[in-house]
């Protein structure tokens, strides 16, 4: 699994014009799921994400994770964080797992993140989203299981 993590204060997801998910202060979260994923992959993703010291707490710097600071954590899947561009003009996207495998992978994340007591938020699983975000930092980093 690969997650590609912003800390942001503000960001929403939008599907045909009406918003599905926003939140203020907070991670917003791009999932990618490969096809040979476990529940040892989503656990160490849980784990990694709630408490990845990114905030500035009461100093600067990164103090603080979400689960010190209860903020909140947006969820998108996105399979293109397995694209591979190393040939050709277009992306390759074979690594992805497929979208049945996907969604599993992708409903079990997003519970055990919502088990962890912060206040989950989610895009809609293969749709065609809208996402804004302001960037605070700007922090962005990716992780992989």
């Amino acid at each position: 699994m690969r997650a590609l993590i912003q800390r942001v204060s503000e960001a929403s997801v939008t599907v045909d014009q009406k918003i599905i998910g926003e939140i203020a202060s907070g991670l917003l979260v791009f999932v990618g799921v490969k096809e040979d994923d476990t529940e040892k992959d989503i656990d160490y993703l849980v784990k990694k994400m709630v408490n990845l010291r990114l905030f500035p707490g009461e100093s600067t710097g990164f103090h603080s994770s979400v689960l010190e600071e209860k903020m909140d954590i947006l969820v998108v899947s996105q399979f293109t964080l397995y694209a591979n561009c190393k040939k050709g003009r277009r992306p390759d996207f074979n690594q992805a797992a497929k979208p049945e495998k996907a969604k599993v992978i992708y409903d079990e994340f997003v519970e055990k993140m919502r088990k962890t007591g912060l206040n989950v938020h989610t895009g809609q699983f293969q749709a065609h989203m809208q996402v804004s975000l302001v960037n605070e930092g700007p922090v962005t980093l990716l992780v992989e299981s």
